[in-house]
């Protein structure tokens, strides 16, 4: 037998149901909307699509930082750690107000959505979505970081709609970019251009 190999047994129906379940409930995460925009500007950006996306980042940029990843680890934090917003919603970062509840909306809805898996793997998505929260293991620190990396991109990308609709100023958006600016120097000179690129007549809102 090779390592790729297991031993035969019957399929486990049920936790097959589950399992289709949990995957057809995920679905939603391509309608559910966050406040960045695609970069035509013709909708919000989906959770599904900043996922993906994320994970775009993530396999391409491993290769640039200066610390060991676990990228196979690092995607499985990027494909968990928006789910809960399937209950909870996603959270406009530069909303305080809403940003102060966010932690127990957060974490009830994990609760509930990861329940409905089998135990196993509802304990394996929950552990990997408390990993990328508390952001202390280097693949949650680089997770985490280039989260803050591809929302700041999109917004840049799609020509800082967003942040004129809600008047979010240049240096309030250090709010996210700090991030990955102090995980790696290479994400670091990232931001730096980003912010180059967005030095232009009418980028910004007014004051």
């Amino acid at each position: 037998m090779t390592g790729m190999e297991r031993p035969n047994r019957l399929p486990d129906t049920e936790r097959l149901e589950k399992i289709l379940d949990f995957l057809f409930l995920a679905d939603r995460m391509k309608s559910t909307y966050r406040m960045g925009y695609l970069a035509d500007g013709s909708r919000h950006e989906s959770d599904a699509e900043h996922m993906w996306h994320l994970g775009l980042h993530a396999m391409l940029l491993q290769g640039e930082i200066g610390f060991e990843t676990d990228l196979c680890r690092v995607l499985c934090l990027v494909l968990t750690h928006d789910l809960v917003e399937l209950y909870a919603g996603d959270t406009y970062a530069y909303d305080a107000q809403a940003v102060a509840g966010q932690d127990e909306r957060e974490t009830e809805s994990a609760k509930r959505l990861f329940a409905t898996l089998p135990g196993d793997l509802g304990t394996r998505l929950f552990d990997y979505w408390r990993e990328f929260e508390a952001g202390t293991t280097p693949d949650a620190r680089f997770a985490k970081a280039l989260d803050r990396l591809q929302g700041f991109s999109q917004n840049v990308n799609s020509g800082g709609r967003s942040w004129r609709e809600n008047g979010i100023s240049r240096e309030r958006t250090s709010l996210r970019t700090t991030l990955p600016t102090q995980t790696d120097p290479a994400l670091a000179e990232l931001i730096r251009i980003l912010y180059a690129r967005t030095d232009a007549p009418g980028f910004w809102p007014t004051a």
